[in-house]
């Protein structure tokens, strides 16, 4: 978070929020690994108490891993928020069934500046192999849009959540919403987002104006955690190449957000020439 956050502030600023926000607020909810495992992260400087009595707890995401992450992916994994659970959840799949322990915050590279960074990180076709599907329509979507659309952009099955304003001040808000524009880390990419939660003013008590604020969208490339074999989009064509059904858009665009948003609009080709 530190480093994302970063890119907005100016060398000046960064050391402000380095010495007087993110130890007393950001930091204060990351785990160590007691935190998880013995007793829920503390919040204010509580916590759920002990998961299991003083003993270390190897297996229950429930608790192990929704404590921290059950604001999005955890509800959108189990079918909370759009009322149909990923499908791998359905067939009994835990967390760590994917994210194996090399992974998990570090993991065996240590620290990163962002999970994106971490080796070998999961992905869809690391089981779901191309070329092997049984239906020939599937196989031909997959072939045209290998490396231009992320799976989540086909087979997320409905709205996810997405955070607004900021978690300073007057706290962050969020609705269920679904957004499909171009990947920040991979500009190629048509892929889900999701709203960032900040806006010029987060830090404006601390004395940070975020003067870069326009260096860094105020979105990001979302692994939705609700995926389904059969979804809208994998049914027509249409919902995207027609309709640009939930297509970013100028218009939907975070008002008064940064300038970099507009580079996260999709320019979708014809379909005749796709």
């Amino acid at each position: 978070m530190f480093n994302k956050t970063s890119k907005r502030f100016s060398k000046k600023e960064e050391k402000v929020f380095a010495e007087k926000i993110f130890g007393q607020s950001c930091k204060s909810c990351h785990a160590s690994c007691g935190d998880c495992h013995v007793r829920s992260p503390s919040k204010d400087g509580i916590s759920n108490g002990f998961i299991n009595g003083h003993s270390f707890v190897k297996k229950d995401e429930g608790k192990t891993c929704a404590v921290c992450h059950g604001g999005r992916v955890y509800p959108e994994y189990t079918g909370k928020h759009s009322g149909s659970p990923d499908v791998h959840f359905q067939k009994g799949m835990a967390c760590v069934d994917c994210h194996k322990k090399k992974h998990l915050h570090g993991g065996a590279d240590g620290v990163q500046t962002n999970e994106k960074m971490v080796r070998n990180r999961p992905k869809c076709k690391d089981c779901h192999k191309l070329g092997k599907e049984a239906k020939a329509t599937a196989k031909l979507a997959h072939a045209r849009h290998e490396e231009n659309v992320s799976c989540y952009g086909c087979h997320s099955k409905g709205e996810y959540q997405n955070c607004y304003n900021c978690h300073i001040g007057k706290g962050s808000t969020s609705r269920l919403g679904f957004i499909l524009g171009v990947n920040p880390g991979d500009k190629k990419t048509l892929t889900t987002l999701r709203t960032i939660p900040v806006d010029r003013e987060t830090f404006l008590s601390s004395g940070i104006k975020m003067e870069n604020f326009d260096e860094a969208p105020d979105y990001r490339a979302a692994s939705v955690h609700n995926i389904q074999k059969s979804t809208q989009r994998t049914r027509s064509c249409d919902t995207c190449h027609v309709q640009r059904k939930d297509f970013l858009s100028k218009g939907s665009l975070i008002k008064n957000g940064s300038k970099a948003n507009e580079g996260l609009i999709f320019r979708m080709r014809p379909l005749s020439i796709q």
